[in-house]
Formats: C-alpha cells, sequence, structure tokens
C-alpha cells in the first residue's frame, strides 16, 4: 500500500510539473520552463523506475495511471492561480453610448473602440488588452456597464507599441518591477534594419515622423513623388 501511494504522489508531482512547464513555454516563459524541467526529469526517473521494478503489481500501474490524470488537473490549476500573460478582450454591446470605454479607461484599461454594424443594428465594439491577474475585474465591469454585452477573449501572443505597453514600462520603472512586461522588444523576430530597408525601398514615412513633424497622417502611403 505504501508504495501504492509514493508512486501515486510522484507520478502528480511530475504531471503537475510537466503542465506548468508546458504553459511556461507557451507563454515564452523559457528560464523559468528550464527551470522546471530539471526537477520534472528527476521526478519523472524517480517514478518510472519505482513502476519499472513492480510491474508484477496492478495496483501500482493503476497508481501510476491515476497520478497522470490528477497532476493534469493539479498543474492546470497552479497555472490558473498564478495568472500568468494577458489576454485581448472583444467587447460588443448595444449600448452605443460613450460612457462605456471612458469608465474602463478610469479603471486603468486600454480601450480601443469603434461603432459597428450588426443584424439588429449599430453596435459599440470595443477591444480591450490586460493582464490575466486584472481579467476577472475587467469581465465585472463590463458587465456590470451592459449586462447583455457579448464578450469574447484570447491570448495574444505578442506585443508592441501602444498606450498599454507604455503604462506597463512606467509602472515597471516606477514600482521597481522585474522586466517580465511586454515590452517594445517582446516582438519577436523582428529585423529593425530589414524595416529600415523596406522604408527606403518604399518611400515610406514612419506614421511617428509624419506627426511629430505636424504633418496629417491617413495611413502608410509612401511617398514616391
Amino acid at each position: 500500500m505504501l508504495m501504492v501511494l509514493i508512486i501515486l504522489v510522484i507520478n502528480i508531482i511530475y504531471i503537475s510539473l510537466l503542465t506548468v512547464r508546458t504553459m511556461l513555454t507557451l507563454k515564452g516563459k523559457h528560464g523559468y520552463a528550464s527551470l522546471i524541467s530539471t526537477g520534472e526529469a528527476f521526478v519523472f526517473v524517480l517514478g518510472i523506475g519505482l513502476v519499472l521494478e513492480n510491474l508484477g503489481e496492478i495496483q501500482n500501474l493503476i497508481a501510476y495511471a491515476g497520478g497522470f490524470a490528477i497532476g493534469v488537473l493539479v498543474g492546470t490549476k497552479i497555472e490558473s492561480s498564478l495568472a500568468l500573460g494577458y489576454v485581448t478582450v472583444k467587447v460588443i454591446s448595444k449600448d452605443c453610448n460613450v460612457s462605456t470605454p471612458t469608465f474602463l479607461r478610469q479603471k486603468g484599461f486600454g480601450v480601443t473602440s469603434w461603432l459597428g454594424e450588426g443584424r439588429g443594428g449599430r453596435r459599440h465594439v470595443m477591444e480591450i488588452l490586460t493582464s490575466r491577474k486584472d481579467q476577472q475585474d475587467l469581465y465585472q465591469y463590463i458587465l456590470a456597464c451592459d449586462p447583455a454585452a457579448f464578450v469574447i477573449s484570447y491570448e495574444p501572443q505578442h506585443f508592441r507599441g501602444g498606450f498599454w505597453v507604455k503604462n506597463l514600462r512606467r509602472y515597471c520603472k516606477k514600482h521597481g518591477k522585474p522586466r517580465d512586461y511586454p515590452f517594445d522588444d517582446f516582438f519577436p523576430e523582428v529585423d529593425e534594419e530589414a524595416i529600415e530597408e523596406i522604408q527606403k525601398e518604399e518611400g515610406i514615412t514612419p506614421a511617428e515622423d509624419l506627426q511629430n513633424g505636424g504633418s496629417d497622417y491617413n495611413g502608410c502611403t509612401p511617398n514616391n513623388s
């Protein structure tokens, strides 16, 4: 009976580490994932060794399989509690009043909003980027403004520029937080020299340069004239 419990606990630990490590890898936390994989490999070798030494006992195999299932649940729960990463929330509301975006901005969320056209008439569309830790609060604020709003969320993979990223950089510097935020360089596989080359070849003046120079900007328009 003791061996059954040992195998069960070891496999729960192993699969929990495996689940958390996989999720960290998907979220780009490669350093943390690498550290966890060290403990994961140790626990795996220990657990599989015990099972292979006791293959004649069916209860040991059952404990190994049961530990696998429980480990997935535990690992998922741990990752959910850590609330790592960010979500993009899209809101479609019948209420076209501008008070909702204003209210959400006052609560510290970056909101991009526009009017759309649905089957039943005009709709107010809002797109909001927030950390997963603040996700629940955001949902509550949205439903407080419009209980009938259509809300859908998904996890963005990369970030660059914009109001929200600038605010996070400012917040991180002010409070001495670690560099665990989506700064401008959190946009992988981008070659700045290649971008400059495209601008030269196509005669494109970046939007930022146009705005700083006081010119009107109506999109990415090459100035080949």
